[in-house]
């Protein structure tokens, strides 16, 4: 991306500025974009080393996977999501570039505090803390990135923007694992923790919010009522089949793969560092080529039928199980590792056209709000119960099959949900043109 001077940040171009996007040149666009993605990398490297740290966890404080289940899941994500929605009402006519500032202020303290903890209950509570912190973060910034692109530029944007999400997972993974390996697991907490600080003060100047200008202002008193929203949001078939899928979605992508760095250690016997950087190496190629190549792909269909943004992540969702049933059933590590990286293509290349079509249907005046309540659904059930999920049954299948099959048979049987998914995305697309919204 280009840089941009400092002084150009906030010098917009209100000639002729009927959409908020027509007040941004390409350059500061980019410049934006690259500060929003430095901001959502930091959430997710520090939701996810999580991921990488459970095997520690569970030898230091002796629990089951069922327990590391309710760290990595719910106590993350049930404040997460109930937060989420105030948050988005607050960001849909308040300071979304305020909004940001302060909620990755909140969530990097509270990863410091993580490495703090002296026992699990301390840990999980100050995984709530996170989770608090962290609700602040994806909708208003995709609400900011829908505001500074047009609508035939969005979802290569926002396939940028979402490409953070598998940063920081890899970041996450490779740093969490290597200094985990080499220092102890609450360093790890530490080291990525307190970067964020710095990057708050950052994006409280760097970043734009054209509601300052008198013409795109949004009045407190103007906002419709939420049970409005709600039923406006709801009332549109294709809102509720991108919502439903989304859920099952994260049950995996964000959920029972939480899992697969102690996959690696127990049926491959990798170590974690080992572990960290195979999973964060292939889920770093995979998401270059699918965040990109999704939203490239997803720009040029939509010009001819809106109806491929929802279309092409319906196919894309049911043909990445295959591939994770492969990769879990892999006898070698090269098999395991291509099976992975080409699935990963698929998991990450569905998410640009998904929030496409979420925005295409939304309305403006109702952009963060309809990614919060999306979250909401989609964390508090995807992300809360998935690891919850996937540790009980490996708990399960263990009795029979021992630790490491146990595993194996828990994330394969997780899988499954792929399927839905991907068709609730596919009735999706039947209605997504009518229920269009500027």
């Amino acid at each position: 991306m280009n840089s941009v001077a400092p002084a150009d940040y906030h010098r917009p171009h209100p000639e002729g500025a009927a959409k908020s996007w027509d007040l941004y040149s390409g350059r500061q666009r980019s410049a934006y974009l690259l500060v929003l993605f430095l901001v959502g990398t930091s959430n997710y490297v520090d939701r996810n080393i999580i991921g990488v740290l459970l095997e520690p966890i569970k030898r230091e404080f002796g629990v089951s996977d069922t327990m590391l289940g309710l760290l990595s899941g719910l106590s993350f994500a049930l404040f997460y999501a109930t937060l989420g929605i105030p948050v988005a009402r607050w960001a849909d006519r308040g300071d979304r570039r305020f909004i940001i500032t302060i909620s990755l202020t909140v969530w990097s303290l509270m990863t410091v505090l993580c490495g703090m903890a002296q026992n699990f209950w301390q840990l999980a509570l100050a995984r709530v803390g996170v989770g608090m912190g962290e609700a602040g973060a994806i909708p208003p910034a995709q609400s900011l990135i829908a505001d500074y692109y047009p609508p035939d530029r969005r979802a290569k944007a926002i396939g940028i923007y979402m490409m953070c999400s598998m940063a920081g997972y890899v970041i996450g993974l490779i740093a969490g694992g290597w200094i985990a390996h080499h220092h102890g697991w609450r360093a790890a907490f530490f080291i990525v923790g307190l970067p964020g600080l710095l990057l708050a003060v950052a994006t409280r100047f760097l970043l734009a919010e054209p509601r300052l200008l008198p013409q795109f202002a949004i009045e407190a008193q103007s906002q419709e009522p939420v049970t409005a929203t709600f039923r406006a949001l709801f009332e549109k078939p294709s809102y509720r089949n991108i919502i439903g899928a989304m859920v099952l979605y994260f049950l995996m992508a964000y959920g029972a793969l939480l899992f697969t760095a102690s996959f690696m250690m127990r049926v491959h016997d990798l170590s974690i560092s080992e572990a960290g950087a195979l999973f964060g190496g292939l889920s770093a190629a995979g998401a270059i080529v699918g965040n990109i190549g999704g939203g490239i792909v997803t720009d040029y269909l939509a010009r001819r039928d809106i109806a491929w943004t929802a279309r092409l992540p319906g196919w894309g969702l049911i043909l990445a199980l295959p591939l994770y049933q492969v990769a879990f059933m892999a006898p070698t590590i090269p098999i395991m590792a291509s099976a992975l990286f080409l699935a990963s293509i698929f998991l990450t290349g569905v998410i640009p056209p998904m929030f496409s079509a979420l925005h295409a249907v939304c309305g403006s005046a109702r952009r963060a709000m309809a990614v919060a309540i999306a979250f909401f659904f989609a964390n508090l059930i995807g992300l809360g119960f998935g690891p919850v999920i996937a540790g009980s049954l490996s708990d399960w299948f263990a009795q029979d099959h021992g630790s490491a099959d146990g595993l194996r048979y828990a994330l394969m049987t997780v899988m499954f949900t792929f399927i839905p998914s991907g068709m609730l995305m596919l009735r999706a697309a039947r209605t997504l043109g009518n229920d269009m919204e500027d």
